[in-house]
C-alpha cells in the first residue's frame, strides 16, 4: 500500500451468495465492529437483486455497495441483464467488470469489458476491472504479456481522469476459489507491472493514483502480507468477505 498517493479499497465479491435476509444478519454482525476504517474504503459487491436492500442496510456506515456485473447498453432486449443506470439508481457506487467467471461462463471478452468500463464511468460508477492469467499461461511465462494486453484493452479510449477513477483487480485465475494464493512477491510483481503499463499510457501522476487490488484467495491469514506490497492497494475478496470476522480482519489489516 502507498497511502501517500491513493486510498486502499477492500471490496467483497459475494458472487451468487446470500439472500437479503442473510445480508441483514451479516450487517448486524459486522456494523458494530467496523470502526472508522480511516485508511481504506470498504465496498460490498452483492447480487443485483440485493443492491437496493444492501444500500439501506449499510446507509449509516461508510460501506459502499456495488454490483457484480452490468451491461454496456443503456437499454434493450437483453433478458436478465442490468444497466449501469439501474445500479446507480438504487444506490450502487461500484461495479465489478470482467471477472474471470464472467469471462469463462458468459463469454465476456476484453472488448466487451472495455465497453462496460466506458458505460460505468460515464454513469458515475467506479469500475473494478479484473485481469488475470490461468495456471497454464503462468507456466508458459506469458503472464506479463497477457496482463499488459488485458489492461490496455480495458482502458482503451479513456481519458486520464477516467483512468484515475478506475480500479484494477489482479486475480490470477488459478487462485480464485481454489485455496491457492500467489505469494506476496508474485502478486506484488504483477501489480507493479500493471502500474508500469498505466504509467506508459497515461503518465506517472495518473499511475500513482490508480488503486490496484489483489484478488484470488486473499483471506484473514495472508491479507497483511499481501497488503504490505507497495503496489497492492487493497483486495477483491471472495469467500472471506462472506464471513464477518474474516472480512473485519482484512479491513483491519488495511488500516494499519
Amino acid at each position: 500500500m502507498n497511502l501517500k498517493y491513493r486510498k486502499t479499497i477492500i471490496a467483497g465479491n459475494w458472487k451468487m451468495n446470500k439472500t437479503l435476509t442473510e445480508t441483514r444478519a451479516f450487517a448486524e454482525a459486522i456494523k458494530p465492529n467496523l470502526g472508522r476504517h480511516k485508511w481504506c474504503e470498504v465496498v460490498l459487491c452483492v447480487p443485483s437483486v440485493n443492491v437496493s436492500g444492501s444500500v439501506k442496510l449499510f446507509k449509516d456506515t461508510r460501506v459502499s455497495i456495488g454490483g457484480e456485473s452490468c451491461h454496456y447498453e443503456a437499454s434493450g432486449a437483453y433478458t436478465g441483464e442490468v444497466t449501469v443506470e439501474m445500479l446507480k439508481d438504487v444506490g450502487a457506487k461500484y461495479v465489478i467488470i470482467g471477472h474471470s467467471e464472467r469471462r469463462q461462463y458468459y463469454n465476456e471478452t476484453d472488448f466487451t469489458v472495455n465497453k462496460k468500463v466506458h458505460a460505468a464511468l460515464e454513469a458515475g460508477l467506479r469500475p473494478i476491472i479484473c485481469v488475470g492469467e490461468s495456471l497454464e499461461q503462468r507456466e508458459l511465462g506469458v503472464t506479463q504479456e497477457l496482463i499488459s494486453y488485458q489492461v490496455k484493452v480495458a482502458l482503451a479510449g479513456l481519458s486520464d481522469h477516467q483512468v484515475r477513477r478506475a480500479i484494477i483487480a489482479y486475480e490470477p485465475i488459478w487462485a480464485i476459489g481454489t485455496g491457492k494464493t500467489a505469494t506476496a512477491q508474485q502478486a506484488g510483481e504483477v501489480c507493479t507491472h500493471i502500474r508500469s503499463i498505466i504509467r506508459k499510457e497515461h503518465g506517472a501522476r495518473i499511475a500513482r493514483a490508480v488503486t490496484i487490488q489483489y484478488g484470488g484467495s486473499m483471506n484473514a491469514k495472508n491479507a497483511a502480507e499481501l497488503l504490505a506490497q507497495p503496489d497492492i492497494d487493497g483486495g477483491l475478496i471472495g469467500g472471506a468477505s462472506l464471513k464477518p470476522d474474516d472480512f473485519l480482519t482484512i479491513i483491519n489489516a488495511a488500516n494499519q
